[in-house]
């Protein structure tokens, strides 16, 4: 189940995030999602091991660093 939340980013993030595809925004809502559940499971935890541990996860529900880096390091418009 999932639920709308609101925070606030950087322009440009969303900007690109705005524009990216409903997949590739599916893909980033996912790796948020992830990411604030190992932050909440692992608070004491080391912040490269939760890192390292959201990376895998993202790589398996299909987020390549190819992606991620075409969604996160577009040029600016």
């Amino acid at each position: 189940m999932t639920e709308p939340i609101t925070f606030r980013i950087e322009a440009d993030a969303a900007r690109v995030f705005k524009s990216a595809s409903r997949d590739e925004r599916q893909k980033v809502e996912a790796l948020v999602s992830i990411l604030l559940q190992e932050y909440a499971n692992s608070r004491s935890s080391s912040l490269k091991r939760v890192m390292d541990e959201i990376g895998e996860k993202a790589r398996q529900r299909g987020l390549t660093p190819k992606i991620l880096t075409r969604l996160f390091l577009r040029p600016k418009a």
